[in-house]
């Protein structure tokens, strides 16, 4: 299995927002094991923390935003991009504003950073969706197209077409996120002229310059126009190459348009929340049709991963019966819930219950039709993370295990007499002073039948 990764060091860059002309301070930190990427903004009171995923995108329109909680962060598409390019799983990236430094247009700067911070493998497996079929989005009214099919590894092709002459149809690939760095990276974003006037009039792109964005001329410039861009660019002069590109830019490849947009449709899809086993090709890719992409692809490795029913078996010898269960466990019948701890390792735990119509909780819960109280579902996976938790102590038996928060608990299934209720907790975070942290799912008859975050700590017992 793959490891995930987080940065050794924490590092900081500064610049401005390519829209709202701030300037803005960036700082990378490490992260602890699947935390993801998230945003901090350390500029506003308590420091909200929002984290890069799809359902907070409120708006595309010339970049990628985030909104939560009335909390914005705007146009983390590049970080984002550089971020999957290194091969991180979690990052903290702190910002003073809610734009994030547009630099040279690319992830190229963002990228160094990431190298210079170093890269750490952390004790904790990859979380890899794997494409089994073609999952795709179409925006009717654009035209754009974009879909993963199965492969061995994340690859990225892009094609656009912008119907002008001085651009055209492009295409680019990236066939390994090895080769991020090498073949993506320095790719700079671009607009045309005739947007360009449009977002100076509407007073975007006020950190914008001729060195962080490839601007094509696509029209005749007026006398006009050009005041306006030398006014707005800081420039005496301002000239058109012979390739169409304004002022003195140098492309870096002569298809850095398609690239660009391959680095953008990395940095949405890195809102899926997960990274994906699966071939993406993009049809006129956009910040709209990349993001609602990522959201449908989401939902659907949501609701997979949610059915999904770890299978055990349950007649072989359990790594813990019941008197070891009660050797670590305070609890005694008829509050003892769980019969066999069946698999543990220091980040999971899987236990079982035979649910028989002896319980005592079926006298009257209901006597004409016996349904395991939901209450004790959680109860029993609380118990089963209990002896999680109560396994990184030396002595158990000295120790109680208390409640301190129940989240997200949704019960989707009866359990009736007859029933092998089977516990899975894993951590949410690593164990921290006999704080557990965890999400307990709870199975019968191959079901998903309770789901909650759990959170206990253990404390001595006085």
């Amino acid at each position: 299995m793959v490891k995930q990764k987080t940065i050794k060091n924490e590092i900081s860059l500064t610049g401005v927002g390519l829209h709202t002309g701030k300037e803005v301070t960036m700082t990378f930190k490490p992260a602890p094991i699947n935390n993801g990427f998230t945003f901090v903004r350390v500029d506003l009171q308590g420091q909200p923390v929002i984290e890069a995923d799809a359902n907070y995108v409120v708006n595309t329109q010339r970049g990628t935003n985030l909104e939560k909680l009335g909390v914005k962060i705007q146009t983390p598409e590049h970080v984002l991009a550089a971020v999957v390019g290194c091969d991180l799983d979690n990052i903290i990236i702190e910002l003073n504003a809610s734009e994030l430094p547009i630099m040279d247009g690319s992830s190229k700067y963002f990228v160094e950073a990431i190298e210079k911070a170093g890269i750490e493998e952390q004790d904790a497996s990859r979380n890899v969706y794997v494409v089994k079929e073609v999952i795709s989005f179409t925006d009717e009214a654009t035209g754009s197209e974009i879909l993963v099919m199965p492969s061995d590894e994340y690859q990225v092709t892009t094609m656009v077409d912008f119907g002008t002459k001085v651009l055209g149809t492009q295409n680019a690939t990236l066939k390994s996120i090895a080769d991020f760095k090498q073949e993506i990276a320095s790719s700079r974003t671009f607009s045309f002229l005739h947007e360009l006037e449009s977002l100076l009039e509407n007073g975007l792109i006020k950190g914008g310059d001729l060195n962080n964005a490839i601007v094509y001329v696509d029209k005749e410039i007026s006398e006009s126009t050009m005041e306006n861009l030398k006014k707005a660019f800081g420039k005496d002069e301002i000239s058109v190459k012979p390739n169409g590109v304004l002022d003195n830019l140098t492309l870096h490849y002569p298809n850095e348009a398609a690239r660009h947009k391959l680095l953008d449709v990395i940095g949405d899809l890195s809102l899926i929340g997960v990274r994906i086993q699966g071939k993406i090709i993009a049809n006129k890719p956009g910040h709209f049709v990349n993001t609602q992409f990522a959201k449908k692809l989401a939902k659907i490795i949501k609701i997979e991963q949610r059915n999904h029913v770890p299978v055990y078996d349950l007649n072989q010898e359990p790594l813990m019966d019941i008197h070891k269960i009660m050797s670590m466990l305070p609890h005694r019948p008829p509050f003892l819930l769980i019969d066999r701890i069946i698999e543990m390792s220091d980040r999971h735990v899987v236990g079982l219950k035979n649910v028989t119509m002896n319980e005592n909780f079926f006298v009257g819960h209901f006597p004409e039709a016996p349904v395991m109280p939901g209450v004790l579902i959680v109860e029993a996976m609380a118990q089963t993370g209990g002896i999680l938790v109560l396994s990184t102590v030396p002595d158990p038996e000295n120790y109680l295990t208390y409640f301190m928060k129940i989240d997200n608990v949704k019960f989707k299934h009866k359990v009736l007499p007859g029933d092998t209720l089977i516990f899975k907790c894993e951590l949410i975070s690593p164990i921290r002073r006999g704080i557990c942290h965890m999400q307990a799912n709870a199975y019968a008859n191959g079901k998903l039948v309770t789901e909650a975050e759990l959170m206990a700590q253990i404390a001595r017992k006085q």
